[in-house]
């Protein structure tokens, strides 16, 4: 039995992810190079978000339909669609409308579906890493796709030759050579073989409901105040490294997130919730951290902002996906891990509230704002950590395709 089968289900993962956001740092590109109104890159950022909720809340269904391999075999395929349409975006928008859809899709079957077969294959009788490995593995293969993916597109736009294909070619390239790695992947559960519970029944498990819940949201609410309004509050001191130093918060945030996650899974614990509340604490210190950097409008005070909301943000994303990964039963993982990830993706539209709501009251009062109603979840998450906890049972084997 080959007991790395799941780096090459890793490997795609990472490359959805860098598809996912390699878009991010070249938001400033597309409004100031290409000439598209705000409100079109605003809306650029919403395509990606209707592809991936629908995708996530319907994972569990296809995964007991069509199995593992098939599914993420086509997410891959639609993240390197999805580079080949962005490419095209000096043609006008809707390129770049159908791109962005299709991103937001191919991150959602990484999210449920390939997070759901990196844990299977973590597992006898395909390998024997301790307990949690896999959720490990997962978060960490998506979160340096995140990370790199924004990093070199924002690298090579910013200095590299025609910058608005050549980091979508430079994604193309390796995504190719991850799709030639997953035929060769073990099936853990094959198509028509699994039971499909609806994820909403799954996700009334007061654990769920109290423990993870509060705490979804801030995954990805943390990294879009980080590389979306820290730039915002700086950008009268950048002058021309706007891109560039979009591009820096970005990586800083995202691989400082990577570097945690090890010391997520030291955290957890069955029983207690101390990840996800230490995930909180530390949320609630970078958004008081960013109240500092709003109020002195300092380049550097943003970025230690965004290393501090990239820890959160690390921590958050492992200890959730630890404890729906204790609460699911095989048949209802893929389900509930796609309900779990369509609730983190709720944060992203946080910047574009707080953006709104910056016409009335200034970013150092809504940021303030924000710490006090962490600071209230992390509370409500504490007082609930040692509840309905899930009861303890042996891993059973994975089936073999």
């Amino acid at each position: 039995m080959n007991r790395k089968a799941w780096l090459a289900v890793a490997a795609a993962m990472f490359c959805c992810g860098w598809g996912g956001n390699q878009f991010t740092p070249l938001l400033i590109m597309y409004r100031d190079a290409a000439g598209y109104s705000v409100l079109t890159v605003d809306a650029f950022l919403g395509a990606y978000v209707v592809g991936v909720v629908p995708t996530l809340l319907l994972a569990g269904r296809l995964c007991a339909r069509w199995g593992r391999r098939p599914l993420m075999l086509a997410g891959t395929v639609m993240s390197l669609l999805a580079s080949v349409l962005l490419a095209l975006g000096e043609t006008g928008p809707v390129p770049i409308f159908a791109g962005r859809f299709a991103t937001g899709t191919a991150v959602a079957v990484a999210m449920a579906v390939g997070s759901t077969w990196v844990k299977e294959l973590s597992e006898p009788p395909f390998d024997d890493a301790p307990a949690g490995t896999g959720a490990r593995r997962a978060a960490l293969s998506l979160t340096l796709g995140f990370g790199l993916g924004a990093g070199v597109a924002g690298v090579l736009a910013q200095w590299g030759p025609l910058p608005m294909e050549l980091p979508y070619v430079v994604h193309g390239v390796l995504t190719i050579a991850a799709l030639t790695l997953l035929p060769r992947v073990p099936e853990t559960v094959p198509g028509g073989t699994g039971t499909h519970v609806p994820p909403l029944r799954a996700a009334r498990h007061p654990r769920f409901l109290r423990v993870v819940l509060p705490m979804a949201p801030w995954i990805f609410g943390s990294a879009g105040v980080a590389y979306a309004i820290m730039p915002q509050l700086v950008g009268d001191r950048l002058g021309s490294w706007g891109l560039a130093y979009s591009t820096l918060l970005t990586v800083a945030t995202l691989l400082t997130g990577a570097a945690v996650q090890p010391i997520a899974k030291r955290l957890d614990r069955r029983t207690d919730a101390r990840a996800v509340v230490v995930s909180m604490i530390v949320m609630s210190g970078g958004l008081a951290f960013g109240v500092v950097a709003a109020v002195e409008r300092s380049p550097w005070l943003a970025l230690g902002a965004a290393i501090v909301l990239g820890a959160a943000y690390g921590v958050a994303v492992v200890a959730g996906l630890l404890e729906i990964q204790r609460l699911a039963r095989p048949e209802d993982l893929a389900g509930l891990t796609g309900v779990y990830y369509a609730l983190a993706y709720i944060g992203f539209l946080l910047p574009t509230v707080l953006a709104v709501a910056a016409h009335v009251v200034g970013y150092p009062w809504l940021l303030g704002a924000l710490v006090v109603i962490a600071a209230a979840g992390t509370v409500t998450i504490a007082a609930s950590s040692r509840s309905h906890l899930p009861v303890a049972a042996p891993r059973s084997p994975a089936r073999m395709g």
